[in-house]
């Protein structure tokens, strides 16, 4: 993931939540995958506005921090699926 040079200030809650789900496109995956769309596939035709390559780097950052849980499945083509880790 990219760092920016000038530390962040995770002093407060607030600062926090937003790191992690923070961002145009991360509310609408979580919501989207809480629904039952869990292929990449189904995810981009959900989201049309949204490129593939910030759907993919988006959704690499929610799994960096433990929101969503990447299942790859060992058939070919190869078969991904994203599940939600936390409940809400």
């Amino acid at each position: 993931m990219y760092e920016k040079k000038i530390p962040k200030d995770f002093s407060c809650g607030i600062s926090i939540t937003f790191e992690i789900i923070g961002g145009k496109w991360k509310p609408c995956l979580i919501d989207s995958i809480n629904k039952g769309i869990r292929r990449p596939s189904e995810i981009a035709k959900k989201h049309p506005l949204a490129s593939k390559r910030v759907l993919s780097l988006q959704l690499k950052e929610l799994e960096a921090y433990g929101v969503v849980k990447k299942v790859i499945y060992p058939v070919l083509p190869p078969k991904v699926e994203y599940f939600s880790t936390t409940s809400i």
